[in-house]
Protein backbone atom coordinates (compact mmCIF):
# COMPACT_ATOMS: atom_id res chain seq x y z
CA UNK A 1 0.00 0.00 0.00
CA UNK A 2 1.63 3.43 -1.12
CA UNK A 3 0.78 6.34 0.78
CA UNK A 4 -0.96 8.04 -2.26
CA UNK A 5 -2.63 5.42 -3.36
CA UNK A 6 -5.93 6.04 -5.15
CA UNK A 7 -4.80 10.36 -5.31
CA UNK A 8 -4.39 12.18 -8.20
CA UNK A 9 -1.32 14.63 -8.25
CA UNK A 10 -0.42 17.33 -10.47
CA UNK A 11 2.94 18.38 -10.46
CA UNK A 12 4.50 21.64 -12.67
CA UNK A 13 8.06 22.01 -13.37
CA UNK A 14 8.78 18.26 -13.20
CA UNK A 15 11.35 17.82 -15.53
CA UNK A 16 13.95 18.43 -13.50
CA UNK A 17 15.16 19.03 -9.77
CA UNK A 18 12.81 19.33 -7.29
CA UNK A 19 9.54 18.65 -9.32
CA UNK A 20 11.31 16.03 -10.99
CA UNK A 21 12.21 14.32 -7.64
CA UNK A 22 8.50 14.37 -6.36
CA UNK A 23 6.89 13.22 -9.42
CA UNK A 24 9.14 9.95 -8.88
CA UNK A 25 8.59 9.57 -5.42
CA UNK A 26 4.37 10.24 -5.53
CA UNK A 27 4.29 7.87 -8.30
CA UNK A 28 6.32 5.29 -5.98
CA UNK A 29 3.62 6.00 -3.49
CA UNK A 30 0.99 4.91 -5.97
CA UNK A 31 -0.34 8.74 -6.59
CA UNK A 32 -1.31 8.91 -10.32
CA UNK A 33 0.62 11.79 -11.46
CA UNK A 34 0.37 14.83 -14.27
CA UNK A 35 4.18 15.78 -14.96
CA UNK A 36 4.12 19.38 -16.62
CA UNK A 37 6.78 21.52 -17.94
CA UNK A 38 7.90 23.34 -21.06
CA UNK A 39 10.12 20.60 -21.78
CA UNK A 40 8.64 17.39 -23.58
CA UNK A 41 11.06 15.32 -23.14
CA UNK A 42 12.27 15.78 -19.93
CA UNK A 43 8.61 14.95 -18.95
CA UNK A 44 8.63 11.69 -21.01
CA UNK A 45 12.02 10.81 -19.42
CA UNK A 46 10.50 11.52 -15.88
CA UNK A 47 7.24 9.63 -16.76
CA UNK A 48 9.07 6.41 -18.01
CA UNK A 49 10.80 5.90 -14.95
CA UNK A 50 7.69 6.37 -12.76
CA UNK A 51 5.93 3.97 -15.53
CA UNK A 52 8.66 1.71 -15.19
CA UNK A 53 8.48 1.24 -11.74
CA UNK A 54 4.84 0.18 -12.14
CA UNK A 55 3.45 3.59 -11.56
CA UNK A 56 1.14 5.69 -13.68
CA UNK A 57 2.03 8.96 -15.21
CA UNK A 58 0.52 11.60 -17.85
CA UNK A 59 2.34 14.28 -19.33
CA UNK A 60 0.99 17.62 -20.27
CA UNK A 61 3.52 20.30 -21.24
CA UNK A 62 2.78 24.12 -20.90
CA UNK A 63 4.28 27.05 -20.30
CA UNK A 64 2.99 28.41 -16.48
CA UNK A 65 3.63 31.82 -17.92
CA UNK A 66 0.62 31.43 -20.06
CA UNK A 67 -2.75 31.58 -17.99
CA UNK A 68 -4.25 29.82 -20.92
CA UNK A 69 -2.31 26.65 -21.27
CA UNK A 70 -2.11 26.49 -17.28
CA UNK A 71 -6.02 26.43 -17.84
CA UNK A 72 -5.73 23.64 -20.91
CA UNK A 73 -4.10 21.79 -18.57
CA UNK A 74 -6.03 21.98 -15.41
CA UNK A 75 -9.31 21.71 -17.44
CA UNK A 76 -8.02 18.03 -19.18
CA UNK A 77 -7.46 16.98 -15.13
CA UNK A 78 -11.07 17.65 -14.06
CA UNK A 79 -12.25 16.14 -17.58
CA UNK A 80 -10.40 13.15 -18.23
CA UNK A 81 -9.03 12.78 -14.12
CA UNK A 82 -11.90 14.01 -12.83
CA UNK A 83 -10.24 15.20 -9.33
CA UNK A 84 -7.19 16.90 -8.41
CA UNK A 85 -6.03 15.70 -4.63
CA UNK A 86 -2.67 17.21 -4.51
CA UNK A 87 -1.09 19.86 -6.49
CA UNK A 88 2.95 20.70 -6.08
CA UNK A 89 3.17 24.01 -7.99
CA UNK A 90 7.11 23.90 -8.22
CA UNK A 91 8.07 25.56 -11.64
CA UNK A 92 10.30 28.67 -10.94
CA UNK A 93 13.73 30.42 -12.60
CA UNK A 94 16.15 32.99 -11.92
CA UNK A 95 17.81 34.82 -14.27
CA UNK A 96 21.88 35.19 -14.62
CA UNK A 97 21.94 39.51 -14.43
CA UNK A 98 19.92 39.49 -11.16
CA UNK A 99 21.49 42.42 -9.31
CA UNK A 100 20.15 46.17 -9.83
CA UNK A 101 22.90 47.37 -11.98
CA UNK A 102 22.31 44.71 -15.08
CA UNK A 103 18.70 43.79 -14.13
CA UNK A 104 16.42 44.49 -17.48
CA UNK A 105 12.60 44.98 -18.25
CA UNK A 106 13.03 41.11 -19.97
CA UNK A 107 14.57 40.15 -16.76
CA UNK A 108 11.93 41.46 -14.45
CA UNK A 109 9.15 39.59 -16.63
CA UNK A 110 10.88 36.12 -16.58
CA UNK A 111 10.98 36.66 -12.57
CA UNK A 112 7.90 37.78 -11.82
CA UNK A 113 6.20 35.97 -14.47
CA UNK A 114 8.29 32.38 -14.11
CA UNK A 115 7.81 32.56 -10.58
CA UNK A 116 5.10 34.35 -9.25
CA UNK A 117 2.34 34.84 -11.83
CA UNK A 118 2.45 30.83 -12.80
CA UNK A 119 1.71 29.86 -9.39
CA UNK A 120 -1.03 32.39 -9.27
CA UNK A 121 -2.08 30.71 -12.54
CA UNK A 122 -1.90 27.30 -11.80
CA UNK A 123 -3.63 28.63 -8.36
CA UNK A 124 -6.68 29.90 -9.61
CA UNK A 125 -6.85 26.51 -12.07
CA UNK A 126 -6.99 23.86 -9.73
CA UNK A 127 -9.56 26.16 -7.13
CA UNK A 128 -13.29 25.29 -8.88
CA UNK A 129 -11.66 21.35 -8.95
CA UNK A 130 -11.06 21.63 -5.35
CA UNK A 131 -13.78 23.29 -3.78
CA UNK A 132 -16.27 20.90 -5.93
CA UNK A 133 -14.49 17.96 -4.82
CA UNK A 134 -14.43 19.04 -1.02
CA UNK A 135 -10.97 20.01 -0.81
CA UNK A 136 -7.59 19.50 -1.58
CA UNK A 137 -3.64 20.23 -0.97
CA UNK A 138 -1.54 22.78 -2.50
CA UNK A 139 2.12 23.12 -2.06
CA UNK A 140 4.07 26.11 -3.63
CA UNK A 141 7.79 26.13 -3.88
CA UNK A 142 8.87 28.96 -2.54
CA UNK A 143 12.08 29.69 -1.09
CA UNK A 144 13.72 31.16 1.70
CA UNK A 145 14.30 34.08 -0.66
CA UNK A 146 10.87 34.59 -0.18
CA UNK A 147 10.91 35.36 3.81
CA UNK A 148 14.78 36.56 4.13
CA UNK A 149 15.62 39.17 1.18
CA UNK A 150 19.17 39.11 0.34
CA UNK A 151 21.45 39.99 -2.79
CA UNK A 152 22.50 36.79 -3.87
CA UNK A 153 19.26 35.72 -5.15
CA UNK A 154 17.96 39.16 -6.84
CA UNK A 155 15.84 42.06 -6.44
CA UNK A 156 13.31 40.20 -8.74
CA UNK A 157 13.38 36.68 -7.20
CA UNK A 158 13.33 37.90 -3.57
CA UNK A 159 10.20 40.11 -4.49
CA UNK A 160 8.53 37.07 -6.65
CA UNK A 161 9.03 34.12 -4.12
CA UNK A 162 7.74 36.71 -0.95
CA UNK A 163 4.59 37.14 -3.00
CA UNK A 164 4.27 33.30 -3.53
CA UNK A 165 4.42 33.03 0.47
CA UNK A 166 1.83 35.53 0.61
CA UNK A 167 0.06 34.29 -1.98
CA UNK A 168 -0.01 30.61 -0.52
CA UNK A 169 -1.06 32.17 3.27
CA UNK A 170 -4.04 34.21 1.11
CA UNK A 171 -5.47 30.96 0.11
CA UNK A 172 -5.57 29.05 3.68
CA UNK A 173 -7.42 32.42 4.74
CA UNK A 174 -10.44 32.33 2.30
CA UNK A 175 -10.10 28.28 1.54
CA UNK A 176 -9.82 26.46 4.58
CA UNK A 177 -14.24 26.57 4.62
CA UNK A 178 -13.89 24.43 1.34
CA UNK A 179 -11.59 22.09 3.01
CA UNK A 180 -8.42 23.26 1.42
CA UNK A 181 -4.85 23.69 2.39
CA UNK A 182 -2.14 25.53 1.32
CA UNK A 183 1.78 25.34 2.16
CA UNK A 184 4.46 27.64 1.18
CA UNK A 185 7.27 25.20 0.57
CA UNK A 186 10.55 27.36 1.67
CA UNK A 187 13.96 25.53 0.98
CA UNK A 188 17.79 26.97 0.95
CA UNK A 189 19.83 26.25 -1.60
CA UNK A 190 18.99 23.29 -3.44
CA UNK A 191 21.72 21.45 -6.14
CA UNK A 192 18.91 22.00 -8.99
CA UNK A 193 19.78 22.78 -12.70
CA UNK A 194 18.74 26.86 -11.35
CA UNK A 195 22.04 26.87 -9.98
CA UNK A 196 23.16 27.29 -13.15
CA UNK A 197 22.14 30.65 -13.71
CA UNK A 198 24.44 32.12 -10.70
CA UNK A 199 26.92 34.57 -11.95
CA UNK A 200 29.33 32.39 -9.84
CA UNK A 201 30.30 29.02 -10.37
CA UNK A 202 30.08 26.59 -7.35
CA UNK A 203 31.84 23.58 -6.66
CA UNK A 204 30.98 19.90 -6.27
CA UNK A 205 31.73 20.01 -2.70
CA UNK A 206 29.44 23.07 -2.23
CA UNK A 207 26.66 21.55 -4.40
CA UNK A 208 27.02 18.51 -2.53
CA UNK A 209 26.76 19.98 1.02
CA UNK A 210 23.20 21.34 -0.27
CA UNK A 211 19.59 20.03 0.26
CA UNK A 212 19.31 17.52 -2.67
CA UNK A 213 16.15 17.42 -4.19
CA UNK A 214 14.95 13.77 -2.79
CA UNK A 215 15.35 15.41 0.22
CA UNK A 216 12.89 18.02 -0.34
CA UNK A 217 10.39 15.42 -2.23
CA UNK A 218 10.37 13.36 1.05
CA UNK A 219 8.84 16.31 3.35
CA UNK A 220 6.86 17.30 0.38
CA UNK A 221 5.48 13.79 0.26
CA UNK A 222 4.85 14.28 4.54
CA UNK A 223 2.75 17.51 3.81
CA UNK A 224 0.40 15.86 1.43
CA UNK A 225 -0.11 12.85 3.62
CA UNK A 226 -1.01 14.73 6.55
CA UNK A 227 -4.55 14.28 7.55
CA UNK A 228 -7.06 16.47 5.96
CA UNK A 229 -7.58 18.05 9.41
CA UNK A 230 -4.35 19.79 9.48
CA UNK A 231 -2.84 22.43 7.71
CA UNK A 232 0.89 23.24 7.08
CA UNK A 233 1.00 26.75 6.65
CA UNK A 234 4.57 27.58 6.02
CA UNK A 235 7.63 25.49 6.48
CA UNK A 236 11.37 26.03 5.98
CA UNK A 237 13.96 23.21 4.91
CA UNK A 238 17.83 24.71 4.59
CA UNK A 239 21.21 22.14 5.00
CA UNK A 240 22.83 22.35 7.94
CA UNK A 241 25.80 23.82 6.22
CA UNK A 242 24.12 27.16 5.74
CA UNK A 243 26.54 29.06 3.52
CA UNK A 244 24.98 32.37 4.84
CA UNK A 245 25.22 31.42 8.55
CA UNK A 246 29.11 30.21 7.41
CA UNK A 247 29.55 33.53 6.24
CA UNK A 248 28.46 35.18 8.63
CA UNK A 249 30.39 33.51 11.36
CA UNK A 250 33.50 34.80 8.83
CA UNK A 251 32.55 38.62 9.68
CA UNK A 252 34.80 40.18 12.06
CA UNK A 253 32.91 41.48 14.80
Amino acid sequence: MGKLDGKIAWVTGAGSGIGEAVAERFGAEGAVVVLTGRRQDRLEAVAERIRGQGGTAHVQPADLMRAAEVQRVADWIGATLKRLDVLVSNAGLNVVERDWKRLSPEGIDQLIQGNLSSAFYVARAVLPIMREQGGGVMIHTASMAGRNVGVMSGSGYNAAKHGVVAMSHSLNMEECVNNIRSTAFCPGEVNTEILKKRPNPLSQEELDRMLQPEQCADLILYVATLPEGVTMNEVWLTPTWNRGYVSGLQRKL
